[in-house]
């Protein structure tokens, strides 16, 4: 998972090195630097953690292998390669749409992916729906009179809904709600949106609740900055010159120019969401990515983890390039380069 936060400075570096004046071939080149930057990143961090998959699958009992046995398993598990021929190969792999085998699962890498990605997707539209309905609103009514009670109120309260941790969150709902109603439909097993749509709505609702409230503060903080920003412009004062209607006024003039920032956030916030939504996964037992990160990283499954990992990037610099296209139809002004 830590792959995933090395996302941003990758980019930065993406972008000295790319070469080329088109556009489209520069954004290529940057994710192309940013996936492999994510690649080996991840392919480190795994080897430099103590301990190997022998180790995670046999126990204590690895220490009673002979010499032979072991060196039968780490030719089994692809381990006694040197470490560059086990990055290439896994690689070259990857490349050709081979993402590796779950030595315990037995399961190909690219069919549980398939599996889990459209859970964290739902997962993570509806979290971020979530996030702008409660966000956007509590931006406009905190710039609507900053500095005052209003403003106060809202800003202490996404501090707080920021401040409390996800997993406190989670738990503390879901258990409330069994106390309560006795409603955990958690519980039931997990039912897809094809298998049953009400049944995975509802088992739905409550992570997306408790990540959409972890991811609301920073949208509001930001929808409250580029509004007072916005509404100190020039034109804003000529549209009031000019007896522009206050409701006008505050959405078609002030909040869609202020939608940039809040879309940039936005799209960071979800591209967060299909790798950090793990806890909430963990929690209400979802079979999604991050869950399947993790069950990877307690096995030791090199091939897991890493494809996995790069697959969120891969998703995470698609969610970029799409909030990009969102620049230009909500400001027709912006060019992206």
């Amino acid at each position: 998972m830590e792959g995933v936060g090395l996302l941003s400075t990758t980019s930065t570096l993406a972008r000295v090195g790319a070469v080329g004046r088109h556009p489209g071939a520069r954004r290529a080149g940057e994710a192309v630097v940013t996936l492999l930057g994510v690649s080996l990143f991840t392919f480190v961090l795994l080897r430099v953690v103590p301990g190997d998959q022998i180790s995670a699958a046999y126990g204590t009992a690895a220490g009673d292998l002979s010499p032979a046995q072991l060196r039968a398993l780490e030719s089994y598990y692809g381990i006694n390669e040197p470490l560059v021929s086990q990055y290439l190969g896994w690689l070259g792999g990857v490349l050709t749409g081979n993402l590796g085998v779950s030595t315990t699962s037995h399961l190909s890498v690219l069919s549980m992916t398939a599996q889990a990605l459209p859970i964290t997707i739902e997962l993570a539209v509806l979290a971020i729906v979530i996030g702008v309905v409660l966000g956007v609103p509590g931006g406009m009514l905190a710039a609507s009179r900053p500095g005052r009670a209003r403003d106060q109120v809202s800003q202490l309260t996404s501090l707080v809904a920021l401040s409390v941790p996800s997993f406190l969150l989670a738990a503390a709902v879901s258990s409330w709600l069994v106390d309560t109603i006795g409603w955990y439909p958690n519980g039931e097993g997990f039912r897809t949106l094809g298998e049953d749509l009400g049944l995975n709505l509802q088992q739905m609702l409550l992570p997306a609740l408790v990540l959409g409230i972890s991811i609301a503060p920073p949208i509001l903080q930001t929808t409250r900055a580029a509004i007072l920003t916005v509404r100190s412009e020039d034109y804003i004062r000529t549209a009031r010159a000019k007896g522009v209607a206050g409701r006008r006024l505050q959405v078609r003039h002030i909040l869609r120019n202020a939608l940039i920032p809040v879309l940039t956030m936005s799209g960071l916030q979800f591209g967060f969401l299909l790798g950090g939504a793990l806890v909430a996964e963990q929690i209400f037992a979802i079979p999604g990515i991050g869950r399947q990160v993790l069950l990877g990283l307690e096995q030791k499954e090199y091939a897991v983890v890493q494809s996995t990992v790069l697959v969120i990037a891969a998703m995470f610099v698609l969610v970029n390039l799409l909030t990009d296209v969102l620049y230009r139809l909500v400001d027709p002004r912006v060019r992206v380069e």
